[in-house]
């Protein structure tokens, strides 16, 4: 196997699993620990993953960026995912959705079809203001405090609202995603809301560009025991696609 090859597959190895050790990896690859070592300490150096002791584990977190910046970033894959998902749903008349804030999210709701008899429930700011705008559904927004980073609606008022409700579908972001460590996001009181919304609904869906795959943020809201659907746009790594088979999560690759 090419050296290219084989750095390629370890990276994926990390961002599926979390973490790899140097034993694992020379097993696996039919090589020595020491040229196991020699790649980590490569990929450690070109930022593809973090090298620690006896193995690796992913590079760091990006940093959480506002609404205006991260609807720059991937979006061709993020309408795609929105399709997809939209596709695979396909919410009838009388159906509740509940979406997360997010640009990808946000995506899904801009897709909605204008003649559906649908309620969409967001703690979105800016998901609101637009179907509610554009005659799409029925809409009911989630009070609490505002979080200007991402234009969510966060806080205790936020989760007790959320605690009284039960909708058919939960549409739901995430700054990245790992066997691991589930959905996680870098935000506490928006982690808190979204666990809330996993809570609150009947089938569980995570919309996830491949910008987050392999990433960790401080707070794991979900695990992938909770997620029933997962729509990202890329081949997820062998170690991801395992975990989501054990937790017989359906994966639709946009």
């Amino acid at each position: 196997m090419r050296i290219k090859d084989r750095h390629r597959q370890i990276v994926e190895q990390v961002r599926g699993a979390g973490r790899v050790l140097v034993t694992e990896l020379a097993e696996h690859f039919d090589v020595t620990p020491e040229t196991i070592r020699r790649d980590l300490t490569a990929l450690d150096r070109s930022g593809a993953l973090r090298k620690v002791h006896g193995g690796a584990i992913p590079a760091p977190a990006l940093p959480e960026t506002g609404v205006t910046q991260r609807e720059q970033v991937n979006p061709a894959a993020k309408q795609a995912i929105a399709r997809a998902a939209l596709a695979r749903l396909a919410p009838g008349p009388g159906i509740t959705l509940l979406i997360d804030a997010g640009t990808t999210t946000g995506s899904l709701a801009r897709l909605l079809p204008g003649d559906s008899d649908l309620t969409v429930i967001t703690n979105s700011v800016l998901t609101a203001a637009w179907l509610a705008g554009a005659g799409r559904a029925r809409v009911r927004i989630l009070g609490g405090q505002l979080r200007g980073l991402t234009q969510a609606a966060v806080g205790p008022e936020a989760v007790e609202a959320l605690s009284t409700l039960r909708v058919d579908v939960a549409i739901l972001g995430a700054n990245g995603l790992s066997a691991a460590h589930g959905l996680s996001t870098p935000d506490p009181d928006e982690a808190t809301v979204k666990r809330a919304m996993v809570r609150s609904a009947r089938l569980v869906v995570a919309l996830v560009d491949s910008t987050k795959i392999g990433q960790e943020h401080l707070v794991s809201f979900a695990s992938l025991d909770d997620i029933d659907l997962l729509v990202t746009d890329v081949e997820l790594p062998p170690a991801l696609i395992d975990q989501l088979t054990t937790t017989e999560t359906e994966v639709l690759v946009a």
